[in-house]
């Protein structure tokens, strides 16, 4: 008989065990394919491009940064300087150019503002709508609506501040939109002499990507777009999402590899471990090393190959249910779609039967190294000791998870200390793992002790422990991962939104908050200021920078939240927690930075901090104080100035208020609205939590693959001891008395599970809380740590209860032949 015969014969004898096998590759390949999709989408997907769609080419500036060979986009957009597009329309193929900036205002009425989008005439050639009456704006003062009566006079706003203009035509547009001239719509934008990008139309016959080509070497330092990837220049959150997506993909498919491995190794580990009989008897009949890992190879090859391909699609469709999470909580656009293809899938089949072959052949050493004399004896009862490697092994990933969760971040400052503590959950599982038959003695041992080994089915449930204690290790390693990665992930969460809120609570001391839609201009701060009963008027605006430190010696670029404030007054209305320096030297090219990033940065006072600021501007500065609350308003605080020449639209997030403005102000500027310090705070947090909500749900798809990989396992262990319930049977035991030792045995596996999982989960909690707030102690909900347990005695008492019952349904005698 050939090898493939006999494996495939195995296969259909050991249904059970291979059954389990297939469900961990299943359900791992479905996470697989999910992240792939996500890279994939990543890199190559996007949305059509709208106010673009005529244009042959796009032409804008560089919207990002290479360092080490990585893109780093920048947060705000990159402004091209005007006169590029005379350069751009003397490339033969160009047959005509569009400078085109988009305003964020408000038209204000009789009944309120209304907001609307501004542009400049010249964009009307791109399709944006139809002269219905008038005529097109020739004069700053002039103005064409979407809607209105030719010769009113209008107030438009931008960032509260209205100016008055003449309305000289009526377009079809389609949505509410005003249009100047393009020089004044570059002034209503605060940007006279630079547009957002340049819409190209070609001439007939051009070839659009020829054309973009010869306009990239033609006109220095810009970038050309063509097809849908007109859309990133026209969208900026297109190219935020590809990098979101980007790194999810990266990170959580890291994770979720690693994990999909720990738990197929488990399950083919536990598969071969109840094979030893079989394996005793080839080995006995001549069979060699090589025969058994061969056998072992093809039959997980035959049966991880139909697992993946059929995972491979609810893989698709889990992809599909994380882009709907997405939207809902604004981490990518609504219209940004998915690419479904091929690659995804393939690299997920074939990454899912390599890593589960390998997992077998892992497994399967000590079944095909075994003297075939020794193997005979094991194939009744399990070798009593664990094999000395494998301890010290799991004694020192016990000590290297413990020092990295709590030791880095006290000597580690920053990002790097934090990664350390939270990877090593990952190395306190795989010690527990390697020492779990030493750990489930010890917990069946100590529970006797407690009385759970009285009577005849409390002393069975601790014989089996003892002498199965492999099995049962390798049974009970998911319920523990998952008790530690459900810790961990949810728990980081919490303690970060709870130091997020603390910090805001506690450092916003102004008595009002200015807000608007679109950002607030300059001028409503200066008039606020200016305002009876105000006694300070900070301005706020926020942005993003990117920053190069070394993390373990190489140098790694990161995005950190920054925000630009006033200086006069900034006590009276913000708190930072300031624990070395003053904000009062907060001019010019000051910053101050929170102890994370510091830590991170490697700078203290005095030292130069080198950043792109948020449309990549070069910025040097330094640094002034070091502050502690970095997690509720951000790692960088720069002077106002320094900032707000930078961002997308140069207006204001808000402004700070000590004091409250009167009557008159709030009826100058009616698009400005009011809301007290805990509304503010409270909106801030929410809008902060949207990202954590996104992570934590991504960790919960993880924790759901574990709850799955835990009932599989230890169905699996249970419904192969019906030969051994049969026999208590046959020797007096009744069914109910057989459940009872089943259920104190699953007292064992749900206690350890809980106690190792919650002391792995330790370090690292105790590492992150050190090193993102400073004290050691966790944010730990007493509800959402007793809904952990509660899932975990769930899945621990069910998985081995409902399979116990199902084993007790035959006749003893005929479950006497039942096959192991």
């Amino acid at each position: 008989m050939s090898m493939f015969a006999l494996a495939w014969q195995t296969i259909r004898a050991r249904r059970t065990a291979f059954a389990a096998a297939f469900v961990a590759v299943f359900a791992g390949s479905a996470l697989i394919t999910a992240s792939g999709v996500l890279l994939e989408s990543g890199l190559r997907s996007g949305i059509p491009p709208q106010r673009y769609a005529v244009a042959a080419v796009v032409v804008t500036a560089e919207q990002s940064t290479s360092t080490d060979g990585e893109d780093q986009r920048f947060a705000e957009r990159v402004p091209l300087p005007v006169t590029r597009a005379g350069d751009i329309a003397r490339v033969p193929g160009v047959a005509a150019v569009v400078p085109d900036v988009s305003v964020t205002a408000d038209l204000r009425g009789a009944a309120g503002s209304v907001p609307l989008v501004a542009h400049g005439w010249s964009s009307t050639r791109l399709g944006a709508g139809t002269l219905t009456g008038g005529r097109a704006p020739e004069r700053p003062d002039e103005v064409v609506l979407d809607a209105g009566r030719v010769g009113a006079v209008v107030d438009v706003t931008v960032g509260g501040v209205a100016s008055s203009y003449r309305v000289v035509g009526t377009i079809a547009a389609g949505q509410p939109s005003a249009f100047f001239t393009d020089e004044q719509a570059r002034v209503a934008a605060g940007r006279p002499d630079t547009v957002d990008a340049v819409a190209v139309l070609a001439e007939p016959g051009a070839d659009e990507a020829d054309l973009a080509r010869r306009i990239g070497a033609a006109v220095p330092g810009v970038v050309t777009a063509t097809g849908d990837d007109r859309a990133a220049a026209e969208f900026l959150d297109v190219g935020a999402a590809r990098s979101f997506l980007t790194v999810v993909a990266a990170s959580f498919g890291g994770t979720m590899l690693m994990i999909v491995l720990l738990v197929v190794a488990s399950t083919l580990g536990l598969a071969i471990q109840q094979r030893r009989r079989e394996f005793a008897l080839l080995r006995a009949i001549a069979a060699g090393p090589g025969h058994i890992y061969r056998l072992i190879g093809i039959e997980t090859a035959l049966v991880s190959a139909v697992a993946a391909v059929l995972g491979a699609g609810p893989g698709v469709a889990l992809s599909l249910w994380l882009h709907g999470v997405f939207v809902r909580y604004g981490s990518i656009p609504e219209g940004f779609g998915f690419v479904i293809g091929p690659l995804p899938i393939v690299a997920a089949v074939v990454g899912s039967v390599l890593s589960a072959v390998a997992a077998g052949l892992i497994a399967a050493r000590r079944a095909a190294r075994i003297s075939p004399v020794d193997a005979l004896g094991e194939a009744a009862v399990e070798p009593p000791k664990l094999g000395r490697g494998r301890v010290l092994t799991g004694w020192l990933l016990a000590i290297a998870g413990t020092v990295a969760g709590i030791a880095l971040p006290l000597v580690i400052n920053g990002t790097a200390g934090t990664a350390g503590a939270a990877s090593s959950a990952l190395l306190l599982v795989v010690a527990i793992a390697l020492l779990g038959p030493r750990l489930l003695t010890a917990t069946a041992a100590v529970l006797g002790k407690l009385g759970l080994g009285h009577g005849s089915t409390g002393f069975l449930a601790g014989a089996n422990t003892r002498a199965r204690s492999r099995r049962l290790g390798a049974a009970t390693t998911p319920l523990i991962m998952g008790v530690t990665l459900a810790a961990v992930q949810i728990f980081t969460v919490t303690t970060t939104a709870a130091a997020a809120r603390h910090q805001t609570e506690t450092g916003l001391l102004a008595d009002q908050v200015l807000v608007a839609n679109g950002g607030i201009a300059p001028a409503v701060a200066d008039a606020a200021r200016r305002a009876p009963g105000v006694a300070a008027a900070i301005s706020v605006v926020r942005t993003q920078v990117l920053v190069t430190s070394k993390t373990f010696g190489e140098p790694m670029t990161e995005a950190y939240s920054a925000q630009g404030v006033t200086p006069d007054g900034l006590g009276r209305v913000l708190n930072l927690d300031v624990r070395r320096g003053s904000l009062d030297g907060l001019t010019g090219d000051a910053v101050a930075v929170s102890e994370n990033a510091a830590g991170t940065f490697g700078v203290g006072l005095g030292e130069t901090v080198t950043m792109r600021l948020g449309d990549g501007t070069p910025h040097h500065a330094r640094v002034v104080a070091i502050y502690g609350s970095g997690l509720g308003f951000g790692d960088l605080t720069l002077p106002h100035d320094a900032v707000a020449g930078h961002t997308t639209s140069g207006l204001d997030d808000e402004i700070l208020v000590s004091g409250a403005p009167g009557a008159d102000f709030l009826r100058a500027y009616p698009e400005i609205r009011v809301t007290d310090r805990k509304s503010f705070a409270t909106a801030q947090n929410d809008a902060a939590g949207a990202q954590s909500a996104v992570n934590l749900l991504l960790n919960l798809v993880l924790i759901a693959f574990i709850a799955i990989a835990v009932v599989n396992i230890l169905v699996l262990a249970t419904a192969a001891r019906i030969r051994e319930f049969a026999l208590l049977r046959l020797v007096g035991a009744k069914p109910r008395q057989v459940r009872a030792m089943t259920r104190r045995e699953a007292t064992v596996v749900v206690v350890a599970a809980v106690v190792l999982g919650s002391l792995a989960a330790l370090p690292p909690l105790v590492g992150i809380s050190l090193s993102l707030t400073g004290a050691a102690l966790p944010a730990v909900p007493p509800l959402i740590y007793l809904g952990i347990v509660a899932a975990a005695a769930l899945l621990g008492w069910g998985a081995i209860a409902i399979p116990t019952r199902f084993a007790l349904r035959p006749a003893a005698v005929a479950a006497m032949r039942v096959g192991d």
